[in-house]
């Protein structure tokens, strides 16, 4: 473990020397992916909680090394990285307590999830989809995140339209979190394999606009993820998403909209976060 972790380490290095880096140019180097290939098979666990004897996520006060998770609505967390970058996942033109977020990113799936008219002080607008119909494909560095996507297919009036979603990716103080849109459709092996490992990820539990209950359930069980953040709660209630998640994963109701979690802070279980406003 010492030396996987000097890895990581060294790893960071490559892709955060600089405070920004455009996204043209020489591909960032992924911690997520190069861990995940170089450990096949590996269930991701961390044995050094902050709460030993529950093994619960600890809420703390945001400091150095420690990323803030807000649940701004529907389908839309706020990522503050320590460097104090903001990140707006599936970004309408509104984002709870941040107004003008560095990033945001987007799927077209349904209004809800984009918007046409992105206020221009954002500086950064990340589309899961391009409008030719191209496979979108981002890797930007700021400051201290270096963010990525995986396409996928989406539901487009009863055939299925090719790289029309993106699954979002985002590395930053040794997590790797991922945020999976509006996913109409199992993941294959291909994708897995380039999402990589993922300590966090949020999971649209509407149980039919995006995927069945069960076809969620057991994509999220192969991720293996430490933290599981629900979103896009519509139609099925939650109580059946996570009674199929089944008694491998905590369930902690937090009475907040939002949390802080380092590496050194996952849950030694994995754990569904079920923030306030779910």
């Amino acid at each position: 473990m010492p030396r996987i972790k000097a890895f990581i380490l060294v790893a960071a290095t490559l892709f955060l020397g600089s405070p920004a880096t455009a996204q043209e140019g020489q591909r960032p180097f992924s911690q997520c992916m190069a861990v995940a290939q170089s450990l096949p098979g590996v269930t991701y666990a961390n044995l050094t909680p902050a709460d030993t004897v529950s093994g619960r996520v600890q809420l703390a006060a945001a400091g150095s090394g420690e990323v803030e998770i807000m649940f701004a609505g529907h389908s839309t967390y706020v990522i503050t990285t320590p460097a104090g970058i903001t990140i707006a996942t599936d970004f309408n033109g509104w984002a709870g307590r941040v107004s003008i977020p560095d990033v945001v990113t987007m799927n077209k799936a349904h209004s809800s999830h984009f918007t046409l008219a992105p206020d221009e002080r954002i500086d950064h607008v990340l589309r899961g989809w391009n409008f030719d119909q191209s496979p979108a494909e981002h890797h930007l560095v700021v400051d201290d995140v270096y963010i990525r996507n995986v396409t996928t297919d989406i539901r487009n009036f009863g055939t299925m339209e090719p790289d029309g979603n993106s699954i979002f990716i985002f590395e930053v103080a040794d997590l790797c979190i991922g945020h999976l849109g509006h996913l109409h459709h199992p993941l294959e092996d291909r994708h897995f394999a380039q999402i990589g490992r993922l300590d966090i990820v949020m999971v649209p539990v509407d149980g039919g606009l995006t995927l069945s209950h069960e076809g969620m359930t057991g994509l999220a069980r192969r991720l293996q993820s430490s933290i599981l953040l629900p979103m896009h709660r519509r139609g099925a209630p939650l109580s059946s998403f996570i009674t199929m998640m089944g008694d491998r994963f905590l369930v902690d109701y937090v009475n907040a909209d939002s949390f802080t979690i380092s590496a050194r802070s996952l849950p030694r279980q994995p754990t569904i976060l079920v923030l306030k406003g779910i």
